[in-house]
């Protein structure tokens, strides 16, 4: 074992704050990495505040991890000390259900091991602590190769935020010839506009916030549609292949069902509190398709950053120090970013 230190939630209502805890020495099969970048996702917020239930405290949040490599186990082959190496949302998976040997651990039926907040199997009753730290060690199927032509800092959220929109746009075979429409510009919206232009398709951001039309269209929209304006919205009926709604918040989900064509989807990554009401008639009617899509698997996550790099993809960031990220949190909540905070992790010394 060995010391390291990072910030953690001891409660529900403590705020994050400077937290020494100790981590295995890497195993056979192990990486040991020190983190450099992590990205705030709003995911980090929804646990630490045990939004969504089952927290285990103390929490150490962080799951869009950027770092050196600075010690490997006997058994690995694929990274060195001196490598820079990211960890996205889950450090383990069973390895052996149907889901995990298609290489979709996302949907491992056990269910995957988060990067925090998931069972250690290395401590009896202990809880994974997460990229809010100076070190992490993972499992070496769990790392990725990282490419040398994209900044760093920009690159930790495409380990959250750029596979949980580049997931659903490979799947559904996203193209040139199809008009493809994201719904929100935030943390993943943002990205969706980014990958699905690179892609080749027509994109449409449809927006509640007139002041975002002309960051989407720096961003790769073709065309910006704002969502409050009825007409609008009903002058572009049955007209997309596919539609990416990124929003965690409250809204109609059938004012988009609407828009697509007969047979086409709306794949939901945005996680609203409350459960979207789906009119039956919005799909029956033109045989239209409401899915839903998780991150991605190990395989297509390196896919995504290999994507990425030939494309010369990275997210829109604010850097902040480890000290503020409170502020950060309180601003998120606000929308007031653009359109990531990424954490530098040197500021945890």
């Amino acid at each position: 074992m060995f010391s390291c230190i990072g910030y953690a939630a001891e409660s529900p209502k403590d705020a994050l704050a400077p937290f020494t805890f100790e981590r295995r020495d890497p195993g056979v099969d192990d990486i040991e990495i020190k983190i450099q970048y992590c990205g705030v996702c709003h995911s980090d917020l929804h646990t630490v505040r045990d939004e969504w239930g089952g927290t285990m405290y103390p929490c150490v949040p962080g799951h869009e991890i950027i770092g050196t490599v600075t010690r490997v186990g006997s058994a690995v082959t694929s990274f060195k000390a001196g490598d820079t190496a990211g960890v996205g949302c889950m450090v383990d998976s069973c390895r052996e259900c149907e889901s995990c040997r298609k290489g979709l651990e996302q949907y491992c039926k056990p269910g995957f091991v988060g990067t925090y907040n998931g069972p250690d199997k290395h401590i009896e009753g202990g809880a994974t602590y997460g990229g809010y730290s100076s070190h992490v060690v993972v499992d070496k199927h769990f790392v990725l190769h990282i490419p040398k032509n994209l900044d760093l800092a920009g690159v930790a959220p495409l380990l959250c935020a750029g596979i949980t929109t580049y997931s659903p746009l490979k799947h559904w075979k996203v193209g040139p010839g199809q008009k493809v429409g994201i719904v929100g510009l935030g943390g993943l919206g943002h990205m969706g506009v980014k990958i699905a232009h690179a892609m080749g398709a027509k994109v449409t951001l449809f927006t509640t916030s007139p002041g975002k039309s002309d960051d989407a269209r720096k961003l790769g929209a073709d065309e910006v549609v704002i969502s409050k304006d009825a007409a609008a919205m009903a002058a572009q009926g049955e007209t997309f292949d596919f539609i990416l709604d990124t929003v965690a918040a409250d809204h109609d989900i059938n004012a988009y069902l609407g828009l697509l064509k007969p047979d086409c989807t709306l794949v939901q990554v945005g996680a609203p509190e409350k459960p979207l009401a789906v009119n039956v008639f919005s799909v029956i009617w033109r045989r239209r398709n409401f899915a839903g899509s998780l991150i991605g698997g190990i395989a297509e996550t390196q896919e995504m950053l290999d994507f990425c790099a030939k494309h010369n993809i990275t997210a829109d960031i604010e850097m902040i120090k480890m000290d503020e990220i409170e502020t950060a949190y309180t601003r998120m909540l606000k929308s007031d970013v653009k359109y990531r905070f990424v954490i530098d992790m040197a500021s945890l010394a």
